[in-house]
C-alpha cells in the first residue's frame, strides 16, 4: 500500500513538473567530476566549495566528533566543511545527518542520497538557523531527517 501511494505521489509530481529533490543543487561542475561511477556507502566532505580543496576525509561509518584523533575525520577537519557528498547505499540507514556539535549535538542539517551533493554550505544551515558552512563537528546515518534529537 505505501509503495502504491509514493508511486502516485511521484506521479503526480512528475505531472506538475517538479521532482522529489527540487531543491537539489546540482550545479557543482567538480562535485559533479567527483561522484563515483556507482553508490560506494560514502560520506565525503571538503574543505572548499564544489568539492574542492582539501579532501577532508570520506567514510562509510558514522564520527561522533570530527575534531577527535579517531574515525575518518580528525583534528582539523572539525569545522572546516564547506562541501558535502552522499553517495551511500539506497535504503535503510542512507541519509547523513551532519551536526554543529560533537556527539551529535547543536543542531543538524541533512543530506538525502537522492540529493548527492551539497557544493555550498554557506547556502545551507542547521535546525535552529545556525550556519553551516565551516560547522560540522559530527555526522551520522539516519533513517529520516525530522526529530532527530539535538
Amino acid at each position: 500500500m505505501r509503495k502504491a501511494a509514493a508511486a502516485l505521489a511521484a506521479l503526480g509530481l512528475a505531472v506538475l513538473g517538479v521532482s522529489a529533490t527540487a531543491t537539489t543543487a546540482h550545479a557543482g561542475p567538480i562535485c559533479n567530476s567527483k561522484w563515483p561511477d556507482s553508490r560506494d556507502g560514502m560520506v565525503r566532505a571538503w574543505d572548499g566549495f564544489d568539492c574542492q580543496g582539501t579532501y577532508l576525509g570520506g567514510t562509510q561509518g558514522s564520527d561522533p566528533f570530527w575534531g577527535d584523533s579517531s574515525g575518518a575525520f580528525r583534528g582539523s577537519d572539525n569545522n572546516r566543511a564547506s562541501s558535502v557528498m552522499n553517495s551511500g547505499y539506497i535504503g535503510d540507514l542512507d541519509i547523513v545527518a551532519f551536526y554543529r556539535l560533537s556527539n551529535y549535538g547543536g543542531g543538524y542539517a541533512c543530506l538525502a542520497p537522492g540529493e548527492y551533493y551539497a557544493d555550498n554550505l554557506s547556502d545551507n544551515s542547521f535546525t535552529g538557523d545556525y550556519p553551516a558552512n565551516n560547522n560540522i563537528s559530527s555526522h551520522r546515518w539516519v533513517n529520516g531527517c525530522s526529530n532527530l534529537l539535538t
